[in-house]
C-alpha cells in the first residue's frame, strides 16, 4: 500500500521514486508477478501455490499521476487506486478526468475510498452508509459504475462498519494491518503491507517479499474496534492443522505504547492465546506474529484493534 511519491514533507506516507524503483526491481528479481485486480478471487482460491502481488494507492493524490503512474503504466503494472471522492479536483489531489484516464485502462481498478476519508468508524451506522452511498453516486456519475473493491479510510473498520459494506455491494474491503492474503483471510479484513518512507527501506522491502501467508480458521475477538471496556483484549488465534513448527512463533505488540515481546499460551495444538497484559494506548492496537520457514522465508500474520474514545 502506497499514497505519495517524492513529496519529502510527508514521510509517513511518502515514497522516493529512485526508492520505489528499486522495489519494483527486487519484485522483477523474485520473479513475483504483479496481479491485475479483477483476477484477485481466482488468484487467491484457485492459483494458490505462487507467490504474486497485488499493488494498492490511497488518496488519489496528484503526486502519484505525476510521478508513479507514468512508470507503472510504461512497465504495464496493474493496480488499485482508492478514491475518496470529497477531494477529489482540491489542491494536490487528481480531478477527475485524470481519473478517467486511468479507469480507462484495462490494468487499473479505480476503487471507493469513501467520500469524506473522516474517521468513519467513530461514527454512528446512518453517517457511514450516507457517506458511502455519496461515494457510490459520484463513482456512477464521473466513471459509470462502482467499485467492489473498498478501502477503509486509515484502515480502521469495526464489525458494524463491515456489515455495511457488505450489505452495500462490495465484494473486497482492505485494512492496514499487515499480512499475506490467502484463502482463509476474511475478504472484508483484507490486511496490506504500508509502505512509506520509513517501512520501505529496501532491507525490510527484501524481507516483506519472502512473507508467506499464516492461514488460521478465526481470530478473537472478531470486533476489532476497542471500547475502554474490554481494551486489553482477550486475544486468540485458533490455526488450521498441521502447520510446521507452529510452537516457535513469535508474537509482538504495542500494549502500553511500547513494542514488546507477548507472552504466548497454546489451548492446545493449534489455538494459541496471546496474553496481553497492559492497555493499548493511543489510536490503534497492533499484534505482529511470525514464524520462520526454510528458505529464508516467513510466515507473517498481523492484528489492528481500533481504540474508540469512549
Amino acid at each position: 500500500m502506497y499514497h505519495r511519491f517524492n513529496e519529502n514533507k510527508y514521510p509517513s506516507t511518502n515514497i522516493q521514486m529512485e526508492i520505489f524503483e528499486k522495489q519494483l526491481k527486487i519484485i522483477e528479481e523474485e520473479n513475483i508477478k504483479f496481479i491485475n485486480p479483477v483476477e484477485l478471487k481466482e488468484q487467491i482460491t484457485l492459483k494458490k501455490n505462487n507467490r504474486k502481488i497485488l499493488l494498492t494507492i490511497d488518496d488519489g493524490l496528484l503526486s502519484f499521476y505525476n510521478n508513479a503512474w507514468p512508470l507503472l503504466k510504461s512497465k504495464k503494472i496493474p493496480f488499485i487506486l482508492f478514491v475518496n471522492t470529497r477531494e477529489v479536483g482540491t489542491f494536490n489531489y487528481m480531478d477527475w478526468p485524470q481519473i478517467k484516464e486511468l479507469s480507462d485502462n484495462d490494468l487499473v481498478e479505480i476503487g471507493n475510498h469513501s467520500h469524506s476519508h473522516e474517521y468513519l468508524v467513530e461514527e454512528k451506522p446512518d453517517f457511514i452508509k450516507e457517506d458511502i452511498l455519496k461515494s457510490m453516486k459520484i463513482f456512477k456519475d464521473k466513471l459509470g459504475k462502482n467499485s467492489k473493491f473498498f478501502s477503509y479510510p486509515f484502515g480502521e473498520y469495526s464489525l458494524e462498519f463491515k456489515k455495511i459494506i457488505k450489505e452495500l455491494g462490495f465484494v473486497y474491503a482492505f485494512g492496514q494491518h499487515s499480512g499475506v492474503i490467502d484463502e482463509s483471510k476474511d475478504f472484508y479484513e483484507l490486511p496490506r503491507f504500508p509502505i512509506n518512507e520509513k517501512y520501505g527501506e529496501i532491507k525490510r522491502f527484501k524481507t516483506l517479499v519472502k512473507t508467506l501467508p499464516f492461514k488460521y480458521k478465526n481470530i478473537y475477538p472478531d470486533e476489532k474496534y476497542l471500547l475502554k471496556s474490554n481494551n486489553p483484549p482477550s486475544v486468540k488465534i485458533e490455526f488450521f492443522e498441521n502447520i510446521k513448527n507452529l510452537k516457535q512463533i513469535n508474537c509482538f505488540s504495542n500494549e502500553g505504547n511500547v513494542w514488546r515481546s507477548s507472552k504466548l499460551n497454546f489451548i492446545n495444538e493449534n489455538v494459541l492465546n496471546i496474553v496481553i497484559s497492559e492497555k493499548f494506548i493511543g489510536e490503534r492496537g497492533r499484534i505482529n506474529c511470525s514464524l520462520r520457514e526454510d528458505g529464508g522465508f516467513w510466515r507473517w500474520l498481523g492484528i489492528q484493534f481500533v481504540l474508540a474514545d469512549k
